[in-house]
């Protein structure tokens, strides 16, 4: 399914990362997915929640930059090369992976993926079921 992911820009220092999530917890938001990239001066976090539209508002009120683009949630059985078969369908269909992030509890695994165009990529990746005779 396609789902908003918040990029956040905040300041490469202790403490920031906390008060960002906890502001989030005080607000009875729940973090789903997150990833954090750091530069010398600042990290882009990358955090798919349960409302991002009120995580945007609450956010930006506390002087945060706040980007939303649309990235795939996949759910995926935890088996070697499940991922790779993702990545082949995204391929043949000519659709770049930008990112992805994810995670296993060891049966099954949820990756986000940033994609160059998500509406094509669900396409691609939707199974095709025998067509009904008309």
């Amino acid at each position: 399914m396609i789902v908003k992911q918040l990029s956040i820009f905040l300041e490469n220092k202790p403490g920031v990362l906390a008060k960002m999530c906890k502001t989030l917890a005080e607000h009875d938001i729940n973090i789903r997915g997150i990833s954090v990239s750091d530069t010398v001066d600042h990290a882009v976090v990358r955090l798919v929640v349960t409302d991002p539209r009120k995580a945007i508002h609450l956010l930006g009120e506390h002087g945060m930059l706040v980007v939303e683009t649309d990235v795939l949630a996949l759910d995926l059985p935890d088996k070697p090369g499940k991922l790779a078969e993702i990545a082949g369908k995204l391929a043949r269909a000519k659709i770049n992976i930008e990112y992805a992030y994810g995670s296993s509890d060891h049966a099954d695994g949820f990756v986000f993926v940033r994609v160059s165009d998500a509406k094509a990529a669900m396409q691609a990746l939707t199974p095709k079921g025998p067509k009904k005779a008309g």
